[in-house]
């Protein structure tokens, strides 16, 4: 399966008659969504790239980074529409980030500084992060489900205008939990995309060991409409998704859109990739960059170097602000951990809260 791609590497335009219906979902954008789509990228990579440096410092005790991954996550992220929701693994920075999540909540994860992350409520129903590979797959399934039931009526119509974001990568896709996902989304006809990043690498298995065919086509097994896409091409991610998640809201038809990219970085910054791929492969992948294939569109759409200018400086600021946020984060109380598992008070629970606080007093004070 061919990816579909709107975009060459240096950011000029294919228009053919195979891509025609694709452009004429991205020509309905102005300017100013295509360079808040480049910013989000831009900003994501200063922050994420700023988080690497701040966990080699010591300062994390661990980092997910998502260089090269821009595009496609850019592309599905301003797709969604505001009622939808995301169930997002542990990379997907750009994504939760714009859906409300700010970039110091997804830092205080790896830094230690929160017992869990952020509050869906109070985002654009982003998800938490989840580091248990693929089990977000069911836990968005299962929540697409609901919302065909909560919208059915006698007939079975989908009354709820909800779409469900599910990602995950390449490595995922061989759990068990990914393909059950497929199965219960298929069966109950869920409305629910799911976003596969191939980024090559499963840590250290590469993606050509675990499929001998395109993942898309995996996904076809199971009944669900599925697709390829260049995903570092954020106007082809963009338009194919967002093709694909009004399906899945009016027909009731599961999605699967196979994002084909690059996992520049290594799996996590405890992984070393040097010792499993070649450096020709990742210069080869460094040249396809989404951020400046989504450059050299602008510029040829004439956007100023002023515009660029400016959201270089703000990322910078970003950069910053993430560091100074690191550096001052405070240690949470371990009595959180107990207070956010039921929503009504759970006696077993208080009970060893207690217990806790009992053996922890049993060290005395640090002073």
């Amino acid at each position: 399966m061919t990816p579909t791609r709107l975009l060459d590497v240096d950011g000029s335009e294919i228009r053919t008659t195979d891509t025609e219906r694709w452009w004429s979902i991205v020509d309905e954008l102005t300017d100013e969504q295509y360079i808040e789509m480049l910013r989000s990228m831009v900003l994501t990579r200063a922050f994420d790239t700023e988080a690497g440096n701040l966990q080699r410092q010591g300062k994390l005790g661990l980092w997910v980074p998502s260089i090269g991954q821009e595009g496609g996550q850019a592309g599905v992220a301003f797709a969604m529409r505001d009622q939808d929701t995301l169930f997002p693994s542990y990379r997907e920075h750009l994504m939760v980030h714009n859906r409300g999540v700010r970039f110091a909540q997804i830092i205080d994860i790896f830094r230690g500084a929160t017992h869990g992350g952020w509050d869906p409520a109070e985002t654009r129903g982003a998800r938490l992060y989840s580091l248990v590979i693929g089990t977000q797959s069911l836990h968005g399934t299962g929540y697409a489900m609901g919302v065909r039931f909560d919208g059915a009526s006698g007939s079975g119509d989908l009354l709820a205008d909800e779409a469900v974001v599910v990602c995950y990568g390449d490595g995922a896709s061989s759990q068990g939990d990914a393909n059950e996902a497929l199965i219960f989304a298929a069966s109950y006809e869920a409305p629910v995309l799911f976003m596969v990043q191939n980024n090559k690498w499963a840590i250290s298995v590469p993606s050509s060991v675990q499929s001998r065919t395109s993942l898309a086509r995996r996904a076809s097994g199971f009944g669900v409409s599925a697709a390829s896409v260049d995903g570092n091409d954020a106007l082809a991610s963009y338009a194919v998704s967002r093709s694909m998640l009004d399906a899945a809201r009016s027909e009731n038809s599961p999605q699967y859109l196979e994002l084909d990219t690059y996992r520049i970085g290594a799996h996590t910054t405890s992984d070393d990739p040097t010792k499993y791929r070649s450096s020709e492969e990742l210069e080869s992948w460094k040249r396809r960059d989404p951020i400046e294939r989504m450059r050299g569109f602008l510029n040829a759409r004439g956007v100023g170097e002023d515009v660029f200018s400016a959201i270089d400086v703000e990322a910078k600021d970003v950069a910053a602000e993430i560091r100074r946020h690191t550096l001052s984060a405070p240690t949470p109380s371990s009595d959180e951990i107990f207070d956010f598992v039921y929503s009504d008070a759970n006696e077993t629970l208080e009970e060893q809260k207690l217990a806790l606080a009992r053996f922890e007093a049993s060290f005395g004070s640090d002073e």
